[in-house]
């Protein structure tokens, strides 16, 4: 004889469900805000930084231009002698156009850096991005198939006869021997008049 499958946690597999679903709603905006978040600073880079600095650069060296300008005209002038302000704000200006310069060379390395050091994680989130997509959404899927198919099952299963009828009895026994059961001295029969 076959044993019976005990369906006993059809609940627990709804609420892992339930609870997939929830974490799935929760992961993938996660994982989007993550690669979103490395494409913003990878354009934060290469666009709005090296612009920025590309016209600090510019500036600087007109203004560089400018107070060498001055000094050179106050070396050639027989009237005005250059003063200190003068080679100090060249100083300061020619500083300035270093800083930017160094500013460019560093976007270029973190530009290029910043690529070498995501890739790799970039590429992890999308196959997880990729996983919780389609194969997670499956699962929930096949989940929610396999908590109908427990449940038809629990519902179509036979349920015990507890005390069958006595006269099913009665026939069930004379119909095996040919002989009618004795009745119980304590039961009535209703189709036998009774004697008070």
């Amino acid at each position: 004889m076959a044993e019976q499958a005990k369906v006993t946690s059809i609940d627990a597999i709804e609420a892992f469900r339930s609870n997939l679903i929830v974490f799935l709603s929760k992961a993938k905006p996660t994982l989007e805000e993550i690669s979103g978040d490395v494409v913003r600073t990878r354009m934060w880079l290469e666009n709005e930084q090296t612009d920025h600095w590309n016209k600090e650069l510019r500036r600087r060296q007109r203004d560089l231009e400018q107070v060498q300008g001055e000094l050179f005209s106050a070396r050639l002038s027989r009237l005005a002698k250059p003063t200190a302000a003068q080679y100090m704000a060249v100083h300061r200006a020619q500083a300035a156009v270093r800083e930017a310069e160094e500013k460019q060379k560093l976007l270029k390395k973190w530009t290029r850096e910043l690529e070498n050091r995501t890739e790799p994680m970039v590429k992890l989130i999308d196959q997880l991005h990729g996983f919780l997509t389609t194969d997670m959404v499956k699962a929930v899927g096949y989940l929610g198939e396999v908590v109908q198919t427990l449940q038809a099952y629990a519902e179509a299963r036979p349920r015990p006869v507890a005390n069958p009828p006595t006269e099913a009895v009665e026939e069930i026994s004379s119909s095996e021997t040919g002989e009618p059961l004795p009745q119980a001295a304590s039961e009535p029969n209703p189709s036998e008049p009774s004697d008070s």
